[in-house]
């Protein structure tokens, strides 16, 4: 009888599992593979060398793009994880009511209604020299030139990050704060503990395992971005995703495979440091 429960579990399992083994594992495997082959300008020969990890790996240009993609998705997570807290916290414990908290959290997923390239490109007119955002500036008299970062920057391709990402780090959060039990709210006001202390000592301890998923999110999006990049920067700064559509833009598919088998082994580490320091298991 336990022979034949142990065969009806294998064939439940069996067809998420191949599905997991196809679309993910098979195309892991084989970008792995194409990392080690050779190229020229006109063919890739299968080979086992380790040409290109060394250039990739040796090349200051490397180091350099892979520090900016960390430090755009450092700086874009903890400016989400401000917000995100932010807008959770008001939904969770000062809207009272159910039906205006789901009305305002939809409100929050309007955006995403619409393409993320759309909404980045409404940022252009806002941002340009001659946008909204300086004529305000200059009609107001705080400033006679024309703000040169505002467009085509760092400033905005973090801007637009935090714009298009932030409510993957409200979701989870909110999700976290509901579960709370308001009575050990209570109980925290009664022993004396300022909403200050309720805040870091009961709330963002219970919250732990939204805020991990939520950074999860942000920072895995965001380390593999390159559409962000390309069209807010103005081609003035650099990513590794935008480093690899280069590379695969001269046909040099093994070093962009190479690039990206790094890429995945930082942000794997990256993970695994999260869920090192929050039991994410609590959320699921």
């Amino acid at each position: 009888m336990k022979r034949v429960h142990s065969w009806v579990t294998y064939l439940q399992v069996a067809p998420l599992a191949l599905v997991f083994l196809l679309f993910l594992v098979v195309p892991i495997a084989t970008i792995v593979v194409v990392s080690f082959f050779d190229y020229n300008t006109t063919q890739i020969i299968p080979a086992f060398l380790i040409q290109n990890y060394e250039e990739l790996l040796f090349s200051p240009v490397t180091w350099q793009t892979y520090l900016q993609t960390v430090e755009f998705a450092a700086i874009t997570w903890i400016l989400t994880l401000l917000i995100g807290f932010a807008v959770a916290y008001f939904l969770a414990f000062h809207v009272r009511s159910t039906t205006w908290q789901m009305v305002l959290f939809l409100v929050c997923t309007i955006p995403f209604w619409t393409s993320n390239v759309i909404r980045m490109i409404s940022w252009i007119p806002f941002l340009g020299r001659n946008g909204i955002a300086n004529s305000t500036l200059i009609s107001l008299g705080l400033i006679k030139e024309p703000l040169e970062f505002l467009l085509f920057s760092d400033f905005a391709v973090v801007l637009a990050y935090v714009h298009l990402y932030t409510l993957f780090m409200v979701v989870p959060i909110f999700n976290s704060m509901m579960r709370i039990d308001r009575s050990l709210l209570e109980a925290a006001l009664d022993a004396g503990a300022s909403g200050w202390q309720t805040l870091r000592f009961v709330i963002v301890p219970l919250c732990k395992p939204g805020i991990a998923i939520g950074s999860i999110f942000v920072v895995t999006i965001v380390m593999g971005d390159f559409v962000t990049v390309r069209l807010m920067s103005g081609g003035q700064s650099a990513s590794v995703g935008l480093m690899m559509l280069n590379a695969m833009s001269l046909l040099q598919y093994p070093a962009a495979a190479a690039n990206a088998v790094v890429l995945l082994l930082l942000v794997l580490f990256t993970v695994a440091a999260m869920m090192r320091l929050v039991d994410i298991r609590k959320e699921l």
